[in-house]
């Protein structure tokens, strides 16, 4: 065990090595998930001016004030005005301005009457009730005011806060882009769905359940077809894949058999690390820079299982940190357990479950999903957490609390 690192220790390393990306000014629907990397100031106040909040008559309060049902109040009609067709600025006493909704309040109106409230007449209107002095009249800066901190450095931009930048006549915020992650599987085994197998051959899963992970974590993702296992051939397809890739993920090859071809070809530049972490599934990793800008480089184990946990505890953060998302990792949950696990001593182990929230419970029940097997991937599809155990725990009882990883939530 002692040519093991630790969990923490490698993840210390990568995070240590990874760098946020660059800031610059993005399309607001680009920078959606991401955070800002400045403070904005409203340069316009919210709404822009006094507006009508009803569909009705612009009038003064004064003229209207003494209106009922029994008694209304009866006031020439002389001009109307519609969302962004303004023509009319100003209106004299004892007179009425139709008006939308939306459409700025003419100079010398200090309330509006809603349609319901009238006979909705076009030359003359019949005022039968009366609205209270400003009412249906949204002011000017009742929502923002010029200068206003609208979004704070750091803060997450998500569609009400695009939304806001909008309002304000905004049309990109600097926030640091979404890494391009490069996706390759290797081995000359895999096959693409869709086309028929050998009697030798697999499909190739892993590049699609590592895209679609780092798509799911905000990632722009570059899936490559499959490389066989040819060390010269590795070496050209990721050549040619670094003038596009902020981040490299590569699975199979990292363990130490014959054919493992991604150790064998990155070795030789000295700047990736290959070795074991105290952890299972997931043990055989790698990790480095590789090309003239020193790109972030993962090595992942083959087994779909180890490779999706791998890149939950590892990649997972990294790509969060390109990116300025905090938290890095995943934070805990914690559930009660429904079956007893054991866990081999020294490893920290990392279990497939389901988490289940039911109203009745004050903590959710976690319950094993299939074997410890790392190429298991039909007990991963129907899992929805990660157990976490512990190196130094090598059993837990059923109703035991347990520490899970939930892999469906967004944090």
């Amino acid at each position: 065990m002692t040519d093991l690192i630790s969990v923490e220790e490698y993840l210390e390393k990568i995070l240590g090595t990874v760098r946020p990306l660059n800031h610059f000014p993005q399309p607001l629907l680009e920078s959606l998930g991401l955070p800002a990397c400045e403070d904005v100031h409203s340069s316009i106040s919210l709404p822009v001016f006094d507006n009508s909040a009803m569909d009705g008559y612009a009038v003064c309060h004064a003229d209207v004030a003494a209106a009922t049902a029994d008694s209304p109040v009866h006031l020439p009609v002389v001009g109307e005005i519609g969302a962004g067709q303004a023509t009319l600025l100003a209106m004299s006493p004892g007179t009425a301005v139709k008006i939308m909704t939306g459409a700025p309040v003419p100079q010398g109106c200090d309330a509006i009457v809603p349609y319901e409230w009238t006979d909705r007449g076009v030359a003359n209107v019949v005022v039968s009730q009366a609205p209270s002095l400003g009412q249906h009249i949204r002011p000017a800066g009742q929502d923002v005011q010029v200068g206003d901190l609208i979004v704070e450095d750091g803060s997450l931009l998500g569609p009400r806060q695009i939304g806001l930048l909008a309002a304000v006549g905004r049309d990109r915020i600097s926030t640091r882009p979404r890494p391009r992650v490069v996706v390759i599987s290797t081995g000359s085994e895999l096959r693409e769905p869709g086309t028929p197998l050998a009697h030798d051959s697999i499909y190739d899963a892993n590049s699609y359940l590592l895209a679609a992970a780092a798509r799911r974590a905000g990632a722009i993702v570059y899936r490559v077809g499959i490389v066989r296992d040819d060390a010269t051939t590795f070496r050209d397809a990721l050549a040619d894949q670094l003038v596009r890739a902020d981040l490299v993920i590569t699975s199979g090859g990292v363990s130490e058999g014959d054919y493992d071809i991604v150790k064998e070809s990155l070795r030789e530049l000295g700047t990736v690390w290959f070795g074991g972490v105290a952890m299972q599934p997931g043990k055989p990793q790698g990790f480095g820079l590789v090309g003239e800008d020193e790109t972030p480089i993962f090595t992942l184990p083959g087994n779909p299982v180890s490779s999706y946990v791998s890149f939950q505890v590892f990649v997972l953060p990294a790509i969060r940190r390109m990116m300025g998302l905090l938290p890095y990792s995943r934070p805990f949950s914690r559930g009660l357990l429904t079956h007893a696990i054991s866990s081999p001593p020294g490893r920290r182990q990392f279990l497939r479950a389901a988490y289940d929230v039911d109203a009745g419970r004050a903590v959710a029940a976690v319950t094993p999903v299939g074997g410890a097997g790392s190429h298991l991937i039909g007990d991963l599809a129907e899992s929805n957490c990660l157990v976490v155990v512990p190196e130094d725990v090598t059993s837990i009882a059923a109703g035991e609390q347990v520490q899970v990883l939930r892999l469906d939530e967004e944090f």
